[in-house]
């Protein structure tokens, strides 16, 4: 099977109408400045350069609102990452955008150049929130705009947040809901960072605003990671992508204030997730566990481990249960064989 490359291109808040409360992508994305023509072609073959051949490579447009860019920029870029297309080096487009930034016209826009996917930033379905957060759109926005581009061949995908102000676990369960009846093919979940120069940032030194703690965020997220995953929905990005601008708070260059932060929190949410079934298995056993075996397919491994072996110190510390990670190339990913092999009464035969 050939390896699946994303070549990201950061457009930041080019033709965006809207400053969202938490929103400062020259932060998020690293890019300063107005990205030109020439500028992505070189980004492209920085990274064709360090890419196999045989790779199934993608360029994605992110950030800034890409369909509400003025229409001549929009052509420019797209024009020169479809040569690429052309040429065979590349084999599809993908794009970030709005909801409302999304017609008839754009779409068939689009369609001229191939992109195949559309990501919409939804980020939530209570239009209330949209409204608190400055989103500039509605709900129904989010619907009509998921059909059309349904309707018109695109591969549909949706980014949600979670800890918006005011917003509950209820809200993004609700969130959730409403994504999944909307049939995207795949779906991102950020937890909100206070960044820098941005209006959260005056809430949250005001005292108006608490972002969420890392646990908290992870308890929300691992739910709507089952939500999604149950109905067969891609999971391809839980909390931002780790930068320089986008790290731990208070270290230099950092742009983010406070919040949920971690550089592996997708690995918290699915250690957390195979914390879950271990403990849950453990529960339906009418007997006391002294030994659990866990085997995974080693892609899995780390994760039931948890980041610095946390499920292991958890289990031991809150269950006096020891365990026991073993992997097979055999088991599919995602999967498992949870096995009792040590029981109290064992242990004090021994």
């Amino acid at each position: 099977m050939k390896k699946q490359y994303i070549i990201p291109i950061f457009v930041p808040h080019l033709g965006c109408q809207h400053d969202c409360i938490f929103c400062n992508q020259k932060s998020i994305s690293g890019q300063k400045n107005k990205l030109t023509k020439e500028e992505a072609k070189k980004i492209i073959d920085g990274y064709l350069e360090r890419i196999e051949e045989e790779a199934k490579v993608e360029i994605a447009f992110y950030g800034g609102s890409f369909t509400a860019i003025e229409t001549k920029q929009q052509e420019q870029l797209l024009e020169m990452a479809y040569a690429y297309i052309k040429a065979g080096r590349v084999e599809s487009i993908r794009v970030s955008t709005r909801p409302d930034c999304i017609n008839k016209e754009i779409l068939k826009r689009l369609k001229t150049y191939q992109v195949k996917t559309i990501e919409l930033g939804v980020q939530s379905s209570n239009d209330y929130i949209l409204k608190r957060a400055n989103r500039g759109h509605t709900f129904e926005q989010v619907k009509k705009a998921s059909r059309m581009i349904r309707w018109y061949g695109f591969k549909l995908g949706h980014q949600m947040m979670v800890g918006l102000p005011e917003s509950t676990r209820i809200d993004e369960i609700n969130t959730a809901k409403a994504l999944i009846k909307l049939k995207p093919k795949m779906v991102r979940i950020y937890p909100v960072l206070v960044v820098k120069n941005t209006r959260l940032e005056k809430e949250y030194q005001e005292g108006k605003y608490n972002p969420l703690s890392i646990v908290q965020a992870v308890e929300v997220s691992k739910e709507l990671v089952r939500m999604f995953a149950d109905k067969k929905i891609e999971i391809i990005r839980i909390g931002l992508q780790n930068t320089e601008e986008i790290a731990e708070p208070g270290k230099k260059d950092s742009e983010v204030v406070a919040g949920p932060y971690h550089p592996a929190f997708r690995q918290l949410v699915e250690s957390a997730m195979w914390y879950d079934a271990i403990v849950a298995k453990i529960k339906k056993l009418n007997v006391k566990v002294k030994e659990v075996e866990v085997t995974v397919n080693p892609i899995d491994a780390n994760h039931v481990i948890g980041h610095k072996k946390e499920n292991i110190t958890k289990l031991k510390d809150i269950y006096d249960v020891e365990l026991i990670v073993k992997q097979e190339k055999e088991i599919k990913q995602g999967k498992s064989k949870i096995e009792i092999t040590k029981t109290y009464n064992d242990f004090l035969e021994e």
